[in-house]
């Protein structure tokens, strides 16, 4: 139900007006709020570490029904095998007896799908199932032209000027990356609110005002590394989300060395 969806900004660079926690994308706001935590290292202009009870990202935390989200194929994919669907299993226990067979290994399905592997596998398996869709579409458009059917669109409302001069509306789809949504409203003919919840929002998110953390924060959570200072265990993790952001990284050592040091002009 998208209409227990909010977003907090309580760990986000953001303020809402009049105190309010959590709100809903047609009543959104995007203020900037950039302040730093009391414990934070460093300045605003060269952070070297957040102060994480604090303010720390500029995603803010959209959650539904109060539940932090994973969106993307493998949200999709773990949907569609446990609803059924044949054409995804067939996949994905082919997948698993070959990756078991070529690595020795006998993993369950509950331990290979929902990983940093399992969800790069069902990005390369949703694209596989796509194509054969595109094609069976492709097919159905041609004999549609073959048989006269030439329309392409209902264009009567393409004209601003047959809009009303108030008016509310929502688009949301499963792109690539994950849930979409766009929220508008128009008054006097003219934007008065947009805001959108991009899958990067969902995944990236950071604490809302209960604690709870994000997708991208739980997946590396307990995360073994081979070697510390090149931990691109995380990288890889991060990586099978497919981000859409300028994403960076920073390991601490547990008394607070700094492992590594990596500037990308």
């Amino acid at each position: 139900n998208p209409d227990e969806i909010q977003e907090f900004v309580d760990h986000s660079w953001y303020r809402y007006a009049n105190g309010a926690k959590g709100l809903h994308p047609w009543y959104g706001e995007t203020e900037p709020d950039f302040t730093l935590g009391p414990n934070t290292k460093g300045t605003k202009t060269d952070i070297k570490e957040l102060d994480e009870a604090h303010k720390y990202s500029w995603i803010k935390a959209p959650r539904w029904n109060g539940h932090a989200m994973e969106v993307g194929p493998l949200a999709r994919y773990i949907i569609a095998y446990a609803s059924g669907q044949e054409a995804v299993k067939e996949q994905v226990d082919k997948s698993l007896a070959t990756f078991n067979q070529n690595t020795g290994l006998d993993l369950g399905l509950k331990q290979f799908l929902p990983s940093t592997i399992g969800r790069t596998l069902a990005r390369a398996l949703e694209c596989d199932l796509v194509v054969d869709s595109m094609i069976d579409d492709w097919h159905a458009l041609v004999n549609n032209i073959k048989a006269g059917d030439s329309s392409t669109a209902n264009v009567e409302k393409w004209d601003p000027k047959n809009w009303p001069k108030e008016a509310k509306g929502v688009g949301t789809n499963e792109a690539p990356r994950g849930a979409l949504g766009h929220w508008i409203k128009i008054k006097d003919g003219k934007i008065e609110n947009y805001q959108a919840i991009v899958p990067t929002t969902w995944n990236g998110s950071p604490r809302d005002s209960d604690g709870n953390i994000g997708a991208y924060e739980a997946s590396l959570l307990n995360t073994p590394m081979e070697r510390p200072e090149e931990p691109v265990e995380i990288l890889r993790t991060l990586h099978s989300f497919d981000p859409c952001l300028a994403c960076s990284t920073h390991v601490m050592s547990e008394d607070g060395q700094e492992m590594s040091k990596v500037k990308i002009r």
